[in-house]
Formats: C-alpha cells, structure tokens, sequence
C-alpha cells in the first residue's frame, strides 16, 4: 500500500507492508470508561467533546484536590450485575472493581468479535492482561487496625501477624491479587492457552500487546484476549498520590477543566479509572471465520531510561520506545497519520515528551490528541483505554481533539489537535505511555 504525505513543502513516499496471512490483527472491542462503556458510545463522546471528568459520585472524601476524578458512573453494583457482568455475576463477590471492570471489557470485546465459542479450539485461545497492584477499601482495613492498635498502642504492623491478619475478610486475597482479571476472564472464556498478568503501572495496556503479538507470531496461539485494567480512582491510592504534592491537578476550579495535557497552566493529573480488551489474532485465523477487521497491529517498543539515583529519563525513554516500534515496523515517522500522547498534566514530563516527540518526528509536525483530557489517568487502565479513543476516532473519520488546551506551552512545542472534526490524513497511529519511573511502551495500529 503505498500513500503520500505532504510536510511542510516536501512530499513523503509512504509504504507499508502489504497485507499478510501473518498480520496480527484486532478482531474485538471492548472498552470500560469514563467516557463510554462500549465502542460505540465512546465515538460518540469523543466526537462531541465530551469529557469524563468531574467530582466524585462514588468517594466524595477522597484525598485529591475537591474530589476530582474521572469515574465510570455507569458502572455500579446494580449494572454490574444486571448487564455487564451477567455471565458471571456469582464471581462478582470475587471481584474489586479493578477486575470488575476488566472482566467486563474482555467480555465485551469477545461478544463484538462474534467468536463461535462452541467450535473454536480452545487451547489455542490465551489471555495476557495487565493491571496495577490492587488495594484494599478502607472498610476492609478497618477491623485490622484496631486489632493491631489494642496490641501496640497504634495501627502499627508489628501487631500485624499476632491480631491484624485474622481479621481480614476470608475472601481477601482473591479479590485484591493482580492476576485476577486473567484468571476470571480465563475461566468465563475457558481459554486454556497461554496466560499472563503484567503490573507496570500506566505501560501494562502496551507492554501486553507487545506480548501477545509475540505468542500469536510465534504459533503458540491463534486467538489473545489482551487487554488492561487499573485505577488511581481509590480512596486509599488517592492518599497516597497526595502525600507526593506535584502529582494531581488543583486548578482550574471547574473539574470538567482540571485535565490540561501540554497546556501552559497544567498542573498535574486526574486521577481515573478504566479497563480495555481487544481481541488479538493471525489475519489467517480472522479471514477463515468471517471476522470482521478494525485493523492491524504493526508493531510495539518499549524503552526503559533511569539515572544512576532512580530519576526517571522521560525524554531518553519516550524517544527509545518510539524508535523501537518504528525500526520493528519498517516504518518512517511520517508514516505515522497522529500521535496519541501519554501526556497525563505533569509540567516536567509533558514537556519531556514533546522534546521526544520533536527529536524523533523532526520538521514533520505529527498531529498530537492527549486522551487524558478525558479520562484522566487510570494507571495500568491507560494504555488500552486511551490506544481505544484513538482506534475509535480514526475508524470514524477524525482525530479525537484535546480538550482544555487554552494556553500554548513553549516547553511543549507539538502540533496539539484541538478542533473538532479533523480527519486523519494516514490511518496509522502511534500510541505511547509512560511510568513514572521512566518505563515507556508504544504500538503502532493502521486502522482498516
């Protein structure tokens, strides 16, 4: 397939790898967040600007600046159970809404690709899923604290094993353990093929793919539920996201405004929450069932950069995943159509990575959408949930605008898109997050 692309006054051959019965290729959607629940819904919202942010409805007491946060309100226990999580809904006592809601979107995303669930092979049928490390609510915690503080004088851990464990509820460790999502969406889908959980914080949607593609390439499966759930949406996280004071956002005073990727006044991230599925498979595979295609992935990188005390590199890592993804594509940066930001608020990170941005794409001035102004930042939930407003967009026709950009920031010199409507001129994108400690991962999807 060959396109051109005009930059600046040159024009730019585009060529990409013909089509192959080795594509890897997304067959499945399934999406949890703050803007929508489901694909359909999602485009919707993107498309009218609409964000996901606003203050709490669930945790009116939580710790970030006047309880702002991007939660999924229509996500509760009444339709948890009624609607998204009807095939399983005796596990949901099993469940944190982390798991909640990656159960859900990888339900989701196996009803769209209209799998024949009784004739498929069902060792060839593996899951990789990330998620964050899942904390208790404060309710849980409660009894332990005051029977390690009768013992100590305090809540304090020494007291821990001697009265504090006992009075944990007995179904304690299933519902907070990380590999959880893989687990029930393993057994909801009986897939018995290769199986695995990744914790890398806001990376994990990304790095998973990374892994899934792999074990697709390499024959050791036809069909991957990869997907990722997290979030920083908790009242307990929140405290702790507090404690370090340049992390979340406390102004604009409107919470529909507090999200403010690249902007000059930005001042740091929304907490969130969210969960992502796709359905991976050979293109071989797809074609010979019927399946409908949302497109293909070309390739993932993933980059790591730390000074020797432990500060992360944003720059070096952001610059060394996207140069990765590219060299694994056989891609040039002005085959790629817009770059969807990892960009969560933060004024030193944002401003390391549009410094990346513009060493890697040079005088191609690539369109830039942050999603966060959405969703905010929903920790291993990113990847996935903001790669999907993308892929969304673009099979719709247009590049999801950022919202609340008012002020150009001259640190973060990118070619942000803030209009409505603007029609993407490649269907390929560029999808980055990065971890506070400086682990960043990108994918490369062409739309079809």
């Amino acid at each position: 397939m060959a396109q051109a692309l005009t930059v600046g006054d040159k024009t730019h051959a585009m060529s990409l790898k013909s089509k192959s019965a080795q594509d890897i290729v997304i067959t499945g959607v399934g999406i949890v967040s703050p803007v929508g629940i489901g694909l359909s819904a999602l485009t919707e919202n993107l498309r009218a600007g609409a964000t996901g942010i606003s203050k709490s409805k669930f945790f009116p007491g939580f710790a970030s600046p006047d309880a702002v946060t991007a939660e999924i309100g229509d996500f509760n226990e009444e339709t948890a159970k009624k609607i998204y999580l009807k095939e399983v809904r005796r596990s949901i006592k099993l469940m944190c809404r982390d798991i909640q809601l990656g159960v859900a979107s990888a339900l989701m995303a196996l009803e769209d690709s209209k799998l024949n669930m009784e004739s498929i092979d069902h060792t060839r049928m593996g899951v990789e899923f990330g998620a964050n490390l899942m904390l208790s609510e404060p309710a849980v915690l409660g009894g332990p604290a005051v029977a390690m503080s009768e013992i100590t004088g305090d809540a304090s851990f020494k007291g821990w094993g001697e009265a504090g464990y006992s009075k944990m509820e007995p179904l304690w460790l299933l519902r907070y353990l990380p590999n959880m999502p893989a687990c029930h969406i393993s057994i909801a889908s009986d897939a018995r093929g290769p199986s695995n959980s990744l914790t890398l914080d806001e990376a994990s949607g990304n790095v998973v793919i990374g892994e899934a593609v792999r074990i697709l390439q390499r024959g050791a499966a036809d069909i991957m539920i990869t997907g990722a759930t997290g979030s920083y949406s908790h009242p307990v996280r929140t405290l702790h996201l507090a404690l370090v004071k340049t992390l979340l956002a406390s102004s604009p005073a409107e919470p529909a405004r507090r999200s403010r990727p690249f902007e000059k006044d930005r001042s740091g991230f929304v907490v969130g929450e969210g969960a992502g599925t796709l359905i991976l498979e050979t293109r071989a595979h797809a074609e010979a069932r019927g399946a409908t295609i949302y497109g293909r992935v070309l390739s993932t990188g993933a980059a790591t950069c730390v000074n020797p005390d432990g500060q992360p590199r944003y720059q070096d890592a952001v610059k060394g995943a996207l140069k990765a993804a590219l060299r694994s594509a056989e891609m040039e940066p002005t085959d790629i159509g817009h770059y969807n930001a990892h960009a969560a608020g933060l004024p030193e990170a944002d401003a390391a990575e549009a410094r990346a941005i513009n060493e890697v794409f040079g005088s191609y001035r690539v369109p830039v959408t942050a999603p966060k102004s959405y969703v905010g930042n929903s920790s291993a939930g990113s990847g996935l949930v903001e790669l999907m407003t993308s892929l969304a967009g673009v099979k719709a026709g247009f590049i999801p605008r950022t919202l609340n950009y008012e002020t150009p920031d001259p640190a973060c010199d990118v070619s942000i898109v803030t209009d409505p409507g603007v029609s993407p001129a490649l269907k390929t994108f560029v999808s980055m997050n990065v971890t506070r400690k400086g682990q960043a991962a990108a994918v490369i999807i062409e739309v079809e």
